[in-house]
Formats: C-alpha cells, sequence, structure tokens
C-alpha cells in the first residue's frame, strides 16, 4: 500500500458526526472518514446517490498540530418567505417561520492527514484533488482548505512521514520560533489501526459513528468505527525556526516533484 498527504487547515472546519439537519449541526475533534471520503468522491464528480465502496480499502492517520477552538454560529433558516420556499416547523406545516439552527465549528484548527489504499485508489485520489469536479471544503462548503492541500500524491511510507518529516504547525497561530535545546515535541494522533509496535497505556479508545454507508439525501446512514488517539513524541525540528511554516510546507511538498 501507498498513499497521499493532506493538509487540512483553515479558518473554520466542521466534521459532523451525530447532527441531523436543521437544529443543532455538531462538529467532531478531528476530520471523521465520512467527511473525507465524502471530500474525495466529490473531487471525482461522484453524486450522493453512488455507494461509496470504492473507498473501503482507505485506511486514514489523523495528526493533530492544532486542535482548534470550538464556536457555535446562530443561524436561522427560512421565514418571510412564500410556503414552498420555507423549511417545515417541527408540526410539519410551513407556515413562514424561521427554522433555528446552531452550527458548531473548529477555528484555526490544522490536520495532517495520512491516506493510505492501493496504489491505483490513491493515485486516482489525488489526480482528482488537483483537478476536482468539485472543490474540496473542511466539512461543509463554507469551509475552504489552505494552501498548500495537498502535501503529496504519492508517498510509500504516509506515517513516517508523519512522524519524521511533515512540518509542524505551530500550537497557537503564527510562526512561533521553537527552543533550540527542545529535541522533542508532544503531538496527538488519530489511528484507524495503530501503527507503532504496541499500543500505549494511555492511548484513548473511541467509538465513531462516520463510517459512509450511503451519502443520498434523504437516506443517509452510517456506521461505526474504533480509533486511538494517542500522543506520539515527534522531533522538534519539524517546528517553524528561522524559516516561515508556509515556506517549509511548499519546500516539502515540492520534494515530490
Amino acid at each position: 500500500m501507498t498513499g497521499l498527504l493532506l493538509r487540512l487547515a483553515g479558518p473554520l472546519q466542521s466534521w459532523g458526526e451525530r447532527s441531523v439537519f436543521p437544529y443543532e449541526r455538531d462538529t467532531a475533534a478531528f476530520p471523521t472518514r465520512s467527511g473525507l471520503i465524502g471530500m474525495f468522491a466529490a473531487a471525482e464528480g461522484h453524486g450522493r446517490g453512488e455507494v461509496p465502496d470504492r473507498y473501503a480499502d482507505l485506511e486514514f492517520v489523523v495528526r493533530i498540530d492544532r486542535p482548534g477552538i470550538r464556536l457555535m454560529d446562530y443561524h436561522t433558516v427560512g421565514g418571510g418567505q412564500p410556503k414552498h420556499r420555507t423549511a417545515a416547523t417541527s408540526g410539519g406545516d410551513h407556515k413562514g417561520a424561521a427554522v433555528i439552527t446552531r452550527r458548531h465549528y473548529l477555528s484555526d484548527a490544522v490536520f495532517v492527514v495520512a491516506v493510505k489504499g492501493p496504489a491505483a485508489d490513491t493515485s486516482r485520489i489525488a489526480d482528482a484533488l488537483h483537478q476536482p469536479y468539485w472543490n474540496p471544503f473542511l466539512g461543509r462548503h463554507s469551509c475552504m482548505p489552505d494552501e498548500p492541500f495537498v502535501l503529496r500524491a504519492h508517498t510509500d511510507d504516509p506515517v513516517t512521514d508523519l512522524m519524521e518529516r511533515v512540518p509542524l504547525s505551530p500550537p497557537d497561530t503564527g510562526d512561533q520560533p521553537r527552543d533550540v535545546q527542545q529535541e522533542h515535541v508532544l503531538v496527538d494522533f488519530v489511528w484507524e489501526q495503530y501503527h507503532r509496535a504496541e499500543l500505549p497505556d494511555d492511548a484513548v479508545t473511541t467509538t465513531v459513528n462516520d463510517v459512509p454507508i450511503s451519502f443520498a439525501q434523504h437516506h443517509r446512514s452510517h456506521g461505526k468505527r474504533r480509533v486511538y488517539r494517542t500522543t506520539e513524541q515527534l522531533p522538534a525540528h519539524l517546528l517553524p525556526n528561522s524559516q516561515a511554516l508556509h515556506q517549509r510546507l511548499i519546500a516539502y511538498a515540492k520534494e515530490e516533484a
């Protein structure tokens, strides 16, 4: 198996796991499998009615460079429109009343995702992300990704790259110079399968409901998966020093060319 590397960063992200439109729209603390596969399917031009089985062999490892700050945005949907253009109320009618919805986001979060899978699949996905049919977004249409987005279209060992080579974003906004005496930094990871020798004692095991079974608009369904959250020691030289983070990311991305 080979893989590709994505950097998911932007002003806002939202990776819904449990919510149902329109009232409370939650966000998970990290990119969901459903959100990532939906991004790939959209980039390749697949409609919501198509079964997402083609992505079943993909495996994701998420490095949490910056968890972001949770915020909630207050929305209203409908109101002041003709009945046929107004959202239904809880009673099922269309009285022209606005429906209140609260949407949750991660602000200034940064994740780097290793996507592992058969070479034919990851190469096809990378090509689609470079020239997408529908533009990628970070969980919701309003959440556009920063550049560089695709860090590597191909790597033989994306997990090792995450651990040893991909530059780290500092824990808060802006490029922070690192302590020259510091040898390691602690960074959280989310794994579908743990790739180190032994799962640490302090690992947190969680079951999440984000495996897409159907993206159909009125028949969405998801299955469960188990993920492992660990804290790993990464070399401190991955943090920015005299060279700005963006320059280092571009340099890393260009190494493949």
